[in-house]
């Protein structure tokens, strides 16, 4: 099993709504590692770290987010591990 770790830029109506709550809940059912976060552009930010095909239908999976949000966009890249165990929402 490849371990791979990935950020993702979300933009669209993703501030406001739930989203990181929601990348968090979704993030710690499939088991994966990292965290979430608002930026201040109005777009959230967010690493995920785990199993490649967890990782990649979060990444899918944030196309959707919750019922209010509107996503315009998911761009991704690869990036280090996380340094800390769990997923977390960054202030």
């Amino acid at each position: 099993m490849t371990v791979i770790t990935r950020t993702a830029r979300i933009t669209g109506r993703v501030q406001g709504v739930a989203y990181r709550a929601w990348v968090r809940g979704q993030a710690e059912k499939k088991g994966l590692q990292g965290w979430v976060r608002n930026c201040d552009d109005g777009s959230v930010m967010a690493l995920f770290h785990g199993p490649e095909p967890d990782v990649d239908a979060m990444i899918t999976a944030c196309w959707s987010g919750p019922g209010a949000a509107s996503v315009r966009n998911v761009d991704c890249a690869s990036a280090a591990p996380p340094t800390e165990a769990g997923f977390h929402i960054l202030r």
